[in-house]
Order: structure tokens, then C-alpha cells, then sequence
């Protein structure tokens, strides 16, 4: 069975039954990865050599299985299915910012911050409905782009080894990448690893929002702000995506109680309800187009 058919298979299971309500794999494997972090980085005290210590001991073991189990008669097409399945995350995201949008339409902002404070790190408590909707639509493009279409991007590329690299990898950035005391030298080689394997399925994405948004807009913002982005795959994913919108994001933010004067990313009138839509569309109309390209690549090789 081909990569394709079995991507399909696992977007399709995704908008099927969502995450796993119970059990799921990314949840035990946090476990994992806190248990490796307080051993080797107790009290901040790990170095970089012990980071990547615990990059190696969390991710490879578990991609070396995937990568033996799909090599088994029977079941290794079904792994490779269930792999993907596992790492998506295209209907967890809409369930986790339509109830932004909801709340922000009814005009309930405190249900609507609460509902935000889910999605970001941000501080959220203060924002107004501007800043609400503008967190929202951020991390509908910036997720659209890590929990769907790299996985995507990872799971053709590499099979189930692959998006399973990918996914532990980018849960370890998630967790150790930060940037302070206690993971300044322990998440160094998280968040490298990570930046690298996102390089180019983050450029993929910001020119499928071109593609699929105002493209003129979305070129220049990709071109003129994304270097000012002090992430250098968040940045083109969410300066493209604000231009394919038509829509202002990017600002100042406050995170762990400082202050952030981030750049402006996009164009046009301030973030609001319809944005969140737009941009969670947005990344469901591109999920349609890669899936259709790689139907007809696969048929141009055939």
C-alpha cells in the first residue's frame, strides 16, 4: 500500500475520532520525558551534553521500534496508519479555537480568554477581544503548520519512523525549548533539532498559505517580516499566513509576567472572530491540496 493511500487513511482517522480520548501515546511519553529531565537536569543544573543525552534516550528507541514493527507482515501497514493518526492533530485543533471563536461571537471574553489560555503560553487573563482573537489565529497558523502538515510532510518522507522522529522531537522542543534559566542549556538541542526537521515543511506551509489566501499580500509579509521573527520556522508560517488572512497579528505579549514587543506580522484590519475561522479553514483547505498533490504525484510516478 502506498504512502499516499495510508496518509490518507490517517488524515481520515484523524477527522474521524479526533486525539485519543484515552491512553494516548504523546501523553505517556511526556511522562517519559519529565522523568529524563528531573534525573539529568535537576534543579536547571544540566548541561548541553545532558540534553542531548535525553533527546537520544526518549526519541531514538521509540522510532527504532516503529521502524521494526512496520517491517512485520499483517500489521506494519496498520502501524504506519496508527503513527500517523497519533501525530495529527487537525480536528484537536479546531475543537481547542472554535470555542475562542464562539465565545468571542457571543461576546463572553472571559470564556474566551479561559478557552485561549489553553492554546497559548501567553498571559491571558488581561487580553482584550482584539488580543484574544489575535492569539487565537497565531496559533491556529503556527499549529496548522507543526501538528499537521509536518507530520504530514515527516510521514511521507520517512514513513512511520518518520513522523514519529518528528512528533517526539517537536513534543521535546515543546517541552524543554525554552528559553530560561532551566532549559537554557538542557532544551539547547531540543529546540535545534527541532528548528532543523521543521526547516523546510515550514516553508511548505507558508507557500500553501500563499497559495490558498491573498498571495500578494502573503509573499510580501513572508519576505519583509518573517526575518524579524526571532523563530526562524514561526516566522515565515505565521507572516505568510497573516498576509494570506489580510488580517494583523504579531504584537506586543506578555509571557510569564514580561513583556514582548513582537513585530507586526500581516496586513489589514485587527485580528477578530472571523479571523480564527479563516485561519483554521485555511489550514483544513491545505491539508485538501497537499493530499491532491500527492495523489497526483504518486500517479505521475506510476
Amino acid at each position: 500500500m502506498s504512502l499516499v493511500l495510508l496518509s490518507v487513511m490517517g488524515v481520515a482517522l484523524d477527522a474521524l475520532f479526533g486525539e485519543p480520548r484515552r491512553a494516548h501515546p504523546l501523553v505517556a511519553f511526556g511522562r517519559l520525558a519529565d522523568s529524563l529531565e528531573r534525573r539529568l537536569n535537576s534543579q536547571g543544573r544540566g548541561w548541553r551534553s545532558h540534553g542531548v543525552t535525553a533527546w537520544v534516550l526518549a526519541v531514538l528507541p521509540l522510532t527504532l521500534l516503529a521502524w521494526w514493527l512496520v517491517q512485520l507482515p499483517w500489521i506494519g501497514e496498520g502501524v504506519a496508519v496508527l503513527a500517523l493518526y497519533c501525530a495529527l492533530g487537525l480536528r484537536s485543533l479546531a475543537e481547542h479555537v472554535m470555542p475562542v471563536a464562539r465565545a468571542l461571537n457571543a461576546g463572553d471574553l472571559p470564556h474566551a480568554r479561559q478557552r485561549v489560555s489553553y492554546l497559548v503560553s501567553r498571559q491571558a487573563d488581561q487580553l482584550d477581544a482584539t488580543e484574544v482573537a489575535r492569539a487565537a489565529t497565531e496559533s491556529v497558523l503556527e499549529n496548522g503548520s507543526d501538528a499537521v502538515f509536518a507530520a504530514l510532510f515527516w510521514f511521507v518522507i520517512g514513513g512511520a519512523p518518520g513522523v514519529v522522529l518528528y512528533r517526539l522531537s517537536n513534543t521535546l522542543d515543546a517541552m524543554w525549548g525554552y528559553r530560561n534559566a532551566r532549559f537554557e542549556r538542557f532544551g539547547w538541542a531540543a529546540a535545534r533539532i527541532d528548528d532543523v526537521l521543521n526547516y523546510i515543511p515550514a516553508r511548505l506551509v507558508a507557500l500553501t498559505y500563499a497559495l490558498l489566501g491573498k498571495t500578494g499580500p502573503a509573499l510580501r509579509c513572508w519576505r519583509r517580516q518573517a526575518p524579524l521573527w526571532d523563530s526562524p520556522n514561526a516566522g515565515p508560517v505565521m507572516a505568510a499566513g497573516a498576509g494570506a488572512l489580510g488580517v494583523e497579528l504579531g504584537g506586543a505579549a506578555i509571557y510569564h509576567g514580561e513583556l514582548h514587543q513582537r513585530p507586526q506580522l500581516g496586513e489589514g484590519p485587527a485580528a477578530d472572530a472571523r479571523s480564527i475561522e479563516r485561519g483554521l479553514a485555511l489550514v483544513q483547505r491545505g491539508v485538501w491540496l497537499w493530499l491532491g498533490l500527492m495523489c497526483l504525484g504518486s500517479q505521475w510516478h506510476a
